[in-house]
């Protein structure tokens, strides 16, 4: 019986900077094998996506959803939205095709299994964000198109340059991403009052294993993108 969980983030599938196709088979292997298979938000990015037009990227995110969650019916699909995922067209559409997909829950911002909590990561953005204030920050997601040409090809270059990297490290240190987690899973009631022991998060795009703060330890499986570190995250849920 399988007995393995996973968590997977930041694919950021669709924009040119995504390097996602080439772990398609690690991640089918892995769902072959879990137990438990957590999708912790950005999977797919409606902000940067190549495809044209946000009806085209969500009709291939959901064909790509199906191929994985489809091919492994004996695992339980877990996805948790991040910010480039929230998009009001896809919301629609994740929430039909998730009600025809037994094995697929969906959760808007966290989802707490065992001593483990999983969220996207996006409420390290701002000190004191509580529920409220992350709703209203994902407000402006719903409706976000695509950039221009001219934006795609900057970004381009400051991936190119190393600068996504650099920028992350000073936007986002270790200590400040876990001390406003910690801070709003207190809030929510899931920090270690509660007995969480372990979180699993995306967003930075920083590769993470086994960071103590506050009684919790932080997980982050970084991004499939130039010049980052990625992996898929074994996590446990006791």
């Amino acid at each position: 019986m399988p007995s393995k969980n996973y968590f997977v983030s930041d694919l950021h599938m669709f924009s040119s900077r995504s390097l996602a196709a080439r772990h398609q088979a690690t991640i089918h292997a892995a769902a072959d094998q879990a137990q438990t298979f957590v999708l912790g938000g950005d999977i797919f990015d409606f902000r940067w996506s190549t495809l044209g037009s946000v009806d085209n990227t969500v009709e291939q995110a959901i064909r790509w959803l199906d191929e994985l969650v489809a091919s492994h019916r004996g695992t339980d699909f877990h996805f948790v939205l991040g910010n480039h995922d929230f998009n009001r067209k896809f919301l629609t559409a994740l929430d039909s095709y998730s009600a025809t997909a037994p094995n697929l829950t969906c959760h808007h911002y966290y989802l707490a299994l065992g001593k483990s909590v999983f969220l996207h990561g996006d409420v390290a953005d701002k000190p004191g964000l509580c529920p409220e204030k992350l709703r209203s920050r994902r407000e402006h997601w719903l409706h976000d198109e695509t950039r221009s040409p001219l934006r795609h090809v900057l970004y381009d270059w400051a991936v190119q340059a190393n600068l996504h990297r650099v920028c992350g490290r000073v936007v986002h240190p270790r200590w400040r991403v876990a001390t406003r987690i910690w801070q709003y899973l207190n809030y929510i009631g899931q920090g270690p009052a509660a007995g969480i022991e372990n979180v699993y998060f995306g967003h930075t795009h920083e590769a993470l294993s086994d960071y103590l703060y506050g009684g919790l330890r932080f997980h982050n499986g970084g991004a499939p993108m130039p010049g980052l570190d990625f992996r898929l995250v074994e996590a446990q849920i006791d």
